[in-house]
């Protein structure tokens, strides 16, 4: 046969009475014909392990439901032991080992006869032959035990996700007689939930469900299906199920990190199902437990996010009409602290991590950093800061509202945001230096992290002198994220580019680790970004500790709109914040002050 291979089968002990010239006759004898049905029974050749016994039809039919109650992998037996009952039967001692998959056994001893009918030995049959407790007329049911899936904690062993039981709510239209009655009575209960349930979305479900089949209305977790059970209970055609699920602590909370949490470790978090073997009648009533082994759930997981952090992020975009994000990374250890967006922002997708905008005057922390590392400039040398400037008698370079401070330190240049200042610097400066420079705080750096999908920017090489300079002060062709800022301002308080990290245990891996900036560079650029909440343009953030950061405002599309931005960091706490088409920094800086405010 074909798995025999496969098969122990062993007689370990034999207890005879020999008696004439020899124990069995030519014809297969007892030991034979045990074997031969034990290994067309774990081959899976049910008529043929039938056909060894003295009943075929009663076996077959039994052998068959047990066979595809179990729907096993494999079968090993062992005869344990063979005990001779006169010249014509025996009874074999057998241990059957099932496996029914996914490190899953059942294991245990059965007995049967084994009797010679004329010149041929057969197995005498009865169900307890298959097992000791199976009586006629009986199968077996199998039941899979799952585990809660184990959660997912936060940084400090805070549950981000965390087993609940969740209500599906069903309709079968054809049971349901009135469906309009129907479908707005659910409309009704449900839609205070969950506003996108109306009674013409359940109408237009059912309609493109097929007939006789269920629509599945509504999802809720428990509290909420208890709070609107009365109402919809009893509505004719409404069927309910239940099932465990991992859930944030609201719906939308963490939306642009933890559902691709939960798919990335949804093999960590299942743990070991268990199971279950009871005996059955025939009208499918449970008789007797056979088996049970109890699920082992598996070991939290634990990621980098911080929950309260999270929410003071979702906290500070929420008031916000405009699409607003809010990304926060830990500059010591690089994990992702918070990637927070509003309903109008999640409309756009994941724009915190992926998308793409002119960094304005943003930018010029990394600009900064270029002049000074070049030898040329430090934070006390005198600079020019007109209203506006011409670069390379092609392009008029205005401040915003054309403000005009005369010769002042590059340091207050810096804090006053003076466009017309970093564009000239940046006229003289290699074409590489600022897509180098940016790259040493990761803006331009790519990773694969686990879980998440991640862009942070591109500041491409400028040979034209007008390109440089509108890219000095985060317009040209420069594009960055939230995500891509924010770790900026992380490296810019590092002191080197640190690897954004997510889920413990699933390393990020970089495309490159970039080398560090000089720290007699670093040093004035951060009190730079300190001048800027001192006396520069975010002086709203003074209340909140040592805030250090830089405002930017990021014309788009025709340049008559512009994005806000914040990006900067507080001990070791790092984020930028992006209003788009918020016209001016003030509504990225106000919701930075939100977010520190709430967060110690």
């Amino acid at each position: 046969m074909r798995l025999l291979a496969t098969i122990t089968v062993t007689i370990t002990a034999l207890t005879i009475t020999l008696s004439g010239c020899g124990l069995f006759k030519s014809e297969p004898g007892a030991p034979e014909i045990t074997n031969d049905f034990l290994a067309k029974l774990a081959s899976g050749d049910v008529q043929g392990a039938a056909g060894l016994t003295d009943n075929p039809n009663e076996a077959k039919e039994t052998l068959e439901k047990f066979r595809g109650a179990l729907k096993p992998e494999g079968l090993s037996s062992k005869v344990d032991q063979m005990r001779k009952n006169g010249e014509t039967a025996s009874e074999a001692s057998v241990s059957l080992d099932w496996d029914l998959g996914k490190n899953r056994h059942w294991t245990y001893p059965t007995k049967f006869d084994v009797r010679q009918e004329g010149d041929f030995w057969k197995v005498h049959w009865a169900s307890s032959v298959v097992h000791p407790k199976l009586a006629p007329q009986q199968s077996i049911k199998v039941t899979e035990l799952k585990p809660d899936p184990a959660p997912v904690l936060d940084r400090e062993g805070t549950p981000l996700l965390a087993p609940e039981r969740v209500v599906s709510v069903l309709l079968v239209a054809k049971e349901a007689g009135d469906v309009g009655a129907v479908t707005k009575a659910l409309a009704d209960a449900l839609n205070p939930l969950d506003k996108g349930i109306t009674q013409q979305s359940i109408a237009e479900g059912v309609g493109k469900t097929p007939e006789g089949q269920a629509y599945q209305v509504a999802a809720l977790r428990d509290p909420d299906y208890q709070s609107v059970k009365p109402k919809i209970y009893e509505l004719p055609g409404v069927r309910f199920t239940t099932q465990t699920s991992l859930l944030a602590p609201s719906r939308n909370f963490g939306s642009q990190v933890l559902p691709a949490v939960r798919k990335l470790v949804e093999n960590d978090i299942a743990g070991q199902s268990g199971f279950r073997i009871a005996t059955i009648d025939a009208q499918g009533t449970e008789i007797d437990e056979l088996f049970s082994k109890a699920p082992e759930p598996a070991k939290a997981v634990n990621i980098a996010l911080s929950r309260a952090i999270q929410a003071a992020a979702e906290d500070a975009v929420e008031p916000v009409q405009q699409p607003t994000v809010l990304v926060a990374i830990q500059p010591s250890t690089g994990d992702i602290l918070a990637v927070a967006q509003n309903d109008p922002a999640d409309a756009q997708g994941a724009i915190s991590l992926t998308g793409r905008f002119p960094p304005g005057s943003t930018m010029k922390a990394v600009s900064a950093l270029a002049a000074i590392q070049s030898g040329k400039v430090n934070a006390e040398t005198p600079l020019p800061c007109p209203g506006k400037t011409t670069i390379d008698g092609r392009r008029i370079v205005p401040n915003s509202s054309e403000f005009d401070k005369g010769t002042i330190p590059l340091r207050s240049a810096f804090a006053f945001s003076c466009n017309t200042t970093f564009a000239q610097l940046a006229v003289d400066m290699p074409a590489d230096l600022l897509t180098n420079t940016a790259l040493s705080l990761g803006l331009g750096a790519d990773f694969d992290i686990p879980g998440l999908t991640t862009i942070t920017g591109s500041v491409p090489p400028a040979t034209d002198v007008v390109e440089r300079a509108e890219d000095a002060f985060g317009q040209g062709k420069v594009l960055a994220s939230p995500f891509g800022m924010a770790l900026v301002g992380a490296s810019i308080a590092k002191g080197s580019m640190p690897v954004p990290q997510l889920v413990r245990g699933k390393e990020t891996k970089a495309d490159k680790q970039p080398t560090a900036p000089a720290a007699a560079s670093l040093d004035p650029v951060r009190q730079m970004m300190r001048e800027v909440v001192d006396y520069g343009t975010a002086p709203q953030l003074k209340p909140y500790g040592d805030v250090r950061g830089k405002t930017g405002t990021a014309q788009f599309g025709d340049g008559v709109h512009s994005h806000g931005w914040f990006m900067g960091y507080r001990g070791d706490l790092a984020f930028a914040t992006l209003v788009l088409s918020g016209e001016t920094s003030t509504p990225a800086v106000e919701v930075a002050a939100r977010f520190l405010k709430a967060v110690p």
